[in-house]
């Protein structure tokens, strides 16, 4: 569940975010990582329905993540698949916004924290 700070779609709120893959983004992958169908794929982030209906957001919407340690991007937000996706969770492809959310501590892993981030998103408005 969410950490509410505001119910309004500008005012930020806490989510947990969930990278991962993608079929599309193998698939575009191997076409080109330059292209759309890849590009697209890594810069998008899925927000459930619910959460995208209390906060006033629709597909297409700008929204900022801050991540735990400071970090922070902008990113286009489209609905995931109903059912697909709790709410209070967001999911984003691997790829170079994923990557800039991620903390620099390893736990000695050798591996950043890459599922599970905290991350607070907030509408950008024009």
């Amino acid at each position: 569940m969410p950490i509410l700070h505001n119910k309004k779609a500008n005012m930020p709120e806490t989510f947990i975010l969930i990278p991962g893959r993608t079929s599309d983004q193998g698939c575009g992958i191997s076409e080109g990582k330059y292209l759309e169908k890849y590009q697209r794929e890594i810069n998008t982030l899925q927000v459930p329905p619910g959460d995208m209906a209390r906060l006033g957001l629709v597909d297409g919407d700008r929204v900022r993540l801050t991540g735990e340690e400071g970090q922070v991007v902008e990113v286009n937000i489209t609905p995931a698949r109903k059912e697909e996706l709790p709410e209070g969770m967001l999911f984003i492809a691997y790829g170079d916004i994923s990557s800039r959310l991620m903390g620099g501590d390893t736990h000695g892993s050798g591996m950043p924290t890459s599922k599970g981030m905290d991350v607070v998103l907030e509408k950008i408005t024009a």
